[in-house]
C-alpha cells in the first residue's frame, strides 16, 4: 500500500481530508488524465481506456488507488479498477441483464425471486465502479439514490407482501447515501412487522474503509438483526483500514460475509483463495459466497471455467475450518437464481449404506439406520409455514405433487397429440 502522500494526484490533501468518505467520494478517479497520474500506462493501455469509457464509467476511490501497484498492468487490484479495452468486446453469451433482475421487478427498486426474501436497490451510485459489475446496465446512470416516490412504493410493496421475511438492501452501494437518508429507509423496513431480517450489501469496507464510522454503526445497531455482506476479492485488500472498519461493524453486533467473485487473473489460485479468507476469518468476517464471473457485458476475460472454482472449492475443504470455505454458486442466467456447485463427495449409494470420500481420498462406508423414514413430529410448526411446501422441489418432497411440468410443455404435449390425430 502506498502513501497516499507520495502520490502526485493527492500530494496536498489533508489527512482530515483524507478520511473524511464525502471526500473520498467527491475526488473519485474518473478521467484518463487523472489516472495517468497514478499508474504507469502505454499509449496502447490509453487507448483502450478512451474506448471503454465512451461505453462504461470509471470511478475509483482515492483509498483504493493507493492499493494499485504503479507499474504493474496485471496488478489485481488495479485489474478490478482500471477499464481495459477488453470491456468492448461484447460476446455472444453476454447480456444487458444476465440475472433477469428487471423481470422479477414488480416495482422500480423491488426484485422478488425468491419466496420469503427481496432485494431493494436504493440506489445506482457507488463508491467505485468495479470492472467486473455485474448490474452495469444501471450502476451510475444518475450517481443518486431512487426518488422518495419509487422508495415509498418499494416499501409498500414489502409491507403488502407477507410472506417477505427477509429485505436485502442494495444498489448501487447503499453506504454511499447519507446516515441520515439510509435511516429513514432502514426504520421504515424495520416498523413492518412481517420482516425479520435486514441485510446491506456493500463494498465500501473494501474500497472505502473510512465511510464506515461509529456514528454509522450506531445508527445501524438500533434496527438489528442486521448483517452485512461485503465484497473481498484478493488478500491485498485486506488492510489495516479495511480492518479497523471491519471491527467497528462487529462491534456493533453486525455480522459480517463476504462474497468474492471469481475472477481470472485475480483471485483464481488456490493459494491465493486460501490467503484471503484465512485473512478475512482474522478479522471476523466469514467467506460466505464464491460466485461464478456473471455473463455481463464486456466481462467475458474475467470470467473463468465453472471447474476452476469447484478447484478451489477442493484446494479448501479441509485444507482449512470449514468456516473458511466460501459456497461456490453460478447465479443462474435468465432468473434462475443460486446455484450451488461443490465436489462430488458422495461416491455411491445402495439401499443401506452411502459411500463417501474425505479431502484425502479417504473411501468410507456411512450405513443408514434400519428404520430411515423421518416421521412428522406433530409439534405445530409446520402450520406456521406459508405454503413454501408447493413451491419447487419441496412440492414433491412434501406429497403435494407425483410430477411437475415445467411452463410450456404440457401445452406443446396438447399441440402433438392435436396434430397427430388430425
Amino acid at each position: 500500500m502506498q502513501d497516499y502522500r507520495n502520490m502526485e494526484l493527492w500530494k496536498d490533501v489533508s489527512q482530515e481530508e483524507w478520511n473524511d468518505w464525502h471526500w473520498q467520494i467527491r475526488n473519485r478517479v474518473t478521467t484518463l488524465e487523472q489516472l495517468e497520474k497514478i499508474i504507469t500506462l502505454d499509449d496502447q493501455e490509453k487507448a483502450g481506456i478512451r474506448k471503454c469509457l465512451a461505453m462504461f464509467r470509471m470511478a475509483i476511490s482515492p483509498y483504493y488507488t493507493t492499493l494499485m501497484a504503479p507499474d504493474n498492468p496485471i496488478c489485481p487490484i488495479r485489474m478490478q479498477s482500471v477499464p481495459s479495452v477488453e470491456e468492448t468486446k461484447i460476446c455472444e453469451n453476454d447480456m444487458l441483464d444476465p440475472l433477469a433482475e428487471d423481470k422479477d421487478s414488480p416495482t422500480p427498486g423491488i426484485t422478488h425471486r425468491y419466496p420469503d426474501r427481496v432485494l431493494f436497490i436504493v440506489t445506482d451510485q457507488c463508491s467505485m465502479y468495479c470492472r467486473h459489475c455485474t448490474r452495469r446496465r444501471v450502476t451510475g446512470v444518475t450517481d443518486k439514490r431512487r426518488s422518495e416516490q419509487e422508495i415509498s412504493r418499494a416499501i409498500e410493496y414489502i409491507r403488502q407482501t407477507k410472506i417477505a421475511r427477509d429485505v436485502l438492501i442494495s444498489g448501487g452501494d447503499p453506504l454511499s447515501l447519507e446516515d441520515e437518508e439510509l435511516e429513514d429507509i432502514l426504520r421504515r423496513i424495520r416498523a413492518i412487522e412481517t420482516v425479520e431480517i435486514i441485510r446491506i450489501g456493500t463494498r465500501m469496507p473494501v474500497v472505502m474503509p473510512m465511510r464506515i464510522t461509529e456514528k454509522l454503526a450506531e445508527m445501524l445497531q438500533k434496527y438489528h438483526p442486521v448483517w452485512m455482506n461485503t465484497q473481498f476479492n484478493h488478500p491485498y485488500e485486506v488492510t489495516s483500514e479495511s480492518t479497523k472498519a471491519c471491527d467497528i461493524l462487529t462491534r456493533a453486533g453486525i455480522p459480517l460475509g463476504n462474497q468474492s467473485v471469481l475472477l481470472k487473473g485475480v483471485n483464481d489460485c488456490p493459494h491465493i483463495m486460501k490467503r484471503l479468507v484465512l485473512d478475512l476469518l482474522k478479522i471476523r468476517v466469514r467467506p460466505y459466497y464464491l460466485y461464478q464471473c456473471d455473463l455481463s457485458l464486456g466481462i467475458e476475460h474475467f470470467r473463468t471455467s465453472v471447474g476452476k472454482g469447484i478447484e478451489l472449492v477442493e484446494r479448501l475443504r479441509g485444507y482449512t475450518t470449514g468456516l473458511a470455505v466460501p459456497t461456490f454458486v453460478i447465479d443462474a442466467p435468465g432468473g434462475g437464481g443460486k446455484v450451488p456447485l461443490m465436489p462430488q463427495y458422495m461416491i455411491s449409494r445402495s439401499d443401506k449404506k452411502i459411500i463417501v470420500r474425505n479431502y484425502e481420498g479417504t473411501i468410507s462406508a456411512y450405513t443408514e439406520p434400519e428404520k430411515g423414514e423421518s416421521q412428522c413430529c406433530k409439534c405445530g410448526v409446520c402450520k406456521d409455514v406459508f405454503k413454501e411446501d408447493d413451491i419447487g422441489v419441496a412440492k414433491l418432497f412434501s406429497g403435494n405433487a407425483v410430477s411437475m411440468t415445467p411452463t410450456g410443455v404440457r401445452q406443446r404435449h396438447l399441440l402433438y397429440n392435436k396434430e397427430f390425430h388430425a
